[in-house]
């Protein structure tokens, strides 16, 4: 059984974007792991397993445009099922 259910990946676009601080800012407001928050002032990539995807979403979208939204259900893939 995974403690963390759905893997959360996208894109966030936006000015001035510091990947630290959004990685301190998930490290102290979300439960998950294998947080990945890469890239530079103008574009980000985040991964990030979680319980809460709808949370990362509405954080996210205040640092800028999201795209290339991809939330997987890794429970259903672990069985075999299309996640």
């Amino acid at each position: 059984m995974l403690e963390y259910k759905y893997d959360t990946q996208l894109l966030i676009e936006g000015k001035d974007l510091d990947e630290d601080a959004i990685n301190d800012y998930f490290v102290t407001h979300f439960a998950g792991d294998c947080l990945l928050a890469v890239g530079d002032d103008e574009l980000i990539k985040i991964h990030f397993h979680t319980n809460e995807p709808w949370e990362v979403l509405e954080y996210c979208t205040t640092l800028g445009e999201i795209y290339d939204i991809v939330i997987e259900d890794m429970d259903r893939q672990s069985r075999g099922l299309k996640g």
